[in-house]
């Protein structure tokens, strides 16, 4: 096994790695362990806070917000925008700007449509009626990072899916550190169709939209992404609301069969690596002179970047190479990941997909990159991470949705049934039950 070697004297940059080495499964481990939400310090000044915010209500939140975002408001309107500030940042952004969040919103809506389920029903012999019933949540809580690491794109995709699912009410919380606000993020927003947008984040956010407040409305379910407050946070109040994840670091496998650009899937690892020193990205192939020349590519482009400390760190710490034995074992190792984002930049990707198990999002061939899906392809960004994607699904129109069983029975289909349960309940010594279906038993 090897490393390669950065542009700074030796410093490692990626490991490299081979499925043949005695210690791969062990090293690959360590690559992918990852607990997001474990420091018990963390936990436990989350839990002040929560339990702050749920006794004073918006005072909590004021005196929270203030603190940590370096503000000195004193009133809850502070903190509120009005759907016309929203509906001027739109407005007023750049033409290229406007054009581009509007196509964007457009392709994400198209999609989630799609995803719609409907309500059913069918009817026995006996006229008894069984079905389902899908309805919309009535409110959606949307939590949107603020400052420096403002993304208008999340608040399309999370807003956009439960708009179209046909939640009543969708409110948004985005942090304003020093009060700078991001007019992308409002225009996203208004292009979105957010009711309700408080400048508050933290965890003090995910209080206020869990418990509700004089100002902030109870939510029914929170989503979006966060630090690891706001993931903390989460995870404390699932059970009170519904939430989406827990989200961890970004990560991106690539899969190349060796044909590829060495330049573009350098670029392709970059993308997810300069997101935050945490992020991951891996690329496995069974070619190891491609490898040497992606790695090269790595070492050239690298100091080209805007954001070379953040990416370096991320790759040192938790990227690598893989050289797999084949196509097979390429297979097993993106299956054992369950990664977040996967490309298969390979000839004819789709003979890969009946044995892709476990992937958040799959980006098939050589040009599309996983760039692409962030913004503007349709699809979801908000995605399992951490190897979550093993039983969990990008977000989606679903997850605004609940479903109710629908059973009406008729009088002969009251009696039969009512036959089967009478057994079954006096099997488990719940004879009320029982006798609650005798009743209807026809003589």
């Amino acid at each position: 096994m090897s490393t390669m070697s950065s542009a700074v004297g030796s410093t490692p940059m990626i490991a490299r790695l081979s499925t043949l080495d005695a210690s791969f499964d062990d090293r690959l481990d360590t690559l992918l362990d990852w607990e997001g939400v474990s420091d018990t310090a963390v936990k436990a000044r989350v839990d002040e806070i929560l339990a702050d915010v749920k006794k004073r209500g918006d005072a909590a939140v004021i005196e929270a917000t203030n603190r940590f975002d370096r503000l000195s408001v004193e009133r809850m309107d502070e903190l509120r925008l009005k759907p016309e500030q929203l509906k001027h940042a739109f407005e007023n952004l750049p033409a290229a700007q406007r054009d581009a969040l509007a196509s964007a919103a457009e392709r994400i809506r198209l999609y989630h449509e799609r995803q719609k389920p409907t309500s059913w029903q069918y009817e026995e012999a006996d006229g008894t009626v069984l079905g389902q019933q899908v309805t919309a949540l009535d409110r959606a809580g949307i939590y949107v990072p603020g400052g420096k690491a403002a993304y208008p794109s999340s608040v399309l995709m999370n807003a956009i899916p439960a708009h179209v699912a046909g939640v009543r009410e969708i409110v948004m919380v985005v942090p304003t550190p020093d009060g700078v606000v991001n007019e992308l993020v409002l225009a996203a927003a208004h292009l979105a169709g957010v009711d309700d947008v408080f400048t508050i984040g933290g965890a003090q956010a995910i209080a206020a939209m869990a418990y509700g407040t004089e100002t902030v409305p109870r939510v029914d379910k929170i989503v979006g992404p966060g630090n690891i407050y706001v993931a903390t946070a989460k995870r404390a109040v699932f059970g009170q609301v519904g939430i989406d994840m827990i989200a961890g670091p970004s990560e991106i496998l690539v899969v190349s069969d060796g044909q590829t650009d060495p330049d573009w899937l350098a670029m392709d690892l970059f993308s997810q690596a300069e997101h935050d020193e945490d992020a991951q990205a891996i690329l496995v192939s069974w070619d190891s002179e491609h490898l040497d020349a992606v790695s090269a590519s790595i070492e050239r482009l690298l100091p080209t970047l805007d954001r070379e400390s953040i990416v370096r760190e991320s790759l040192s710490r938790r990227g690598a190479l893989v050289l797999c034995q084949s196509k097979a074992e390429a297979v097993g190792i993106i299956n054992r990941i369950a990664p977040e984002h996967l490309e298969l930049s390979v000839d004819a990707p789709d003979t890969w997909l009946a044995d892709v198990r476990h992937a958040g999002a799959i980006f098939m061939g050589r040009y599309t990159a996983e760039a692409l899906g962030d913004y503007c392809a349709g699809p979801n960004h908000v995605l399992p991470t951490s190897g979550t994607a093993r039983f969990s699904s990008p977000l989606g129109v679903y997850d605004f949705q609940k479903r109710s069983s629908i059973i009406h029975c008729s009088r002969e289909g009251a009696s039969a049934l009512g036959e089967v349960a009478s057994v079954l309940a006096r099997g488990e010594s719940l004879t009320a039950h029982a006798r609650s279906a005798e009743y209807r038993i026809k003589p």
